[in-house]
């Protein structure tokens, strides 16, 4: 079951929209509980993920990276693709 609020994440796989997958591309980085996504650059997460991978992952990983810091900041649980038009914004225009 997923947190409801950010104070109720206790593993990476309690944040809405990250699943064990996501959740290990966090662990390769070395996030390995909710509270260390507060201030994180999520543009430099998902940067960064394809960087270890050695591909260019697809943009809504992107926006899953968006969600997920924003809840873990004290937004509402949105779906990863509320975040995709801001996506697109923020690349497009650099």
């Amino acid at each position: 079951m997923k947190a409801k609020t950010a104070k109720e994440a206790k593993r990476l796989e309690d944040i809405p929209n990250i699943g064990k997958s996501m959740a290990n591309d966090l662990r390769s980085m070395d996030i390995h509980e909710p509270e260390q996504l507060i201030g994180k650059d999520p543009y430099a997460l998902y940067y960064r993920i394809g960087e270890i991978m050695g591909v260019r992952n697809d943009p809504c990983v992107c926006d899953t990276m968006i969600a997920a810091v924003r809840f873990m900041e004290g937004s509402e649980a949105l779906q990863w693709w509320h975040y995709t038009a801001e996506r697109k914004r923020k690349l497009n225009a650099g």
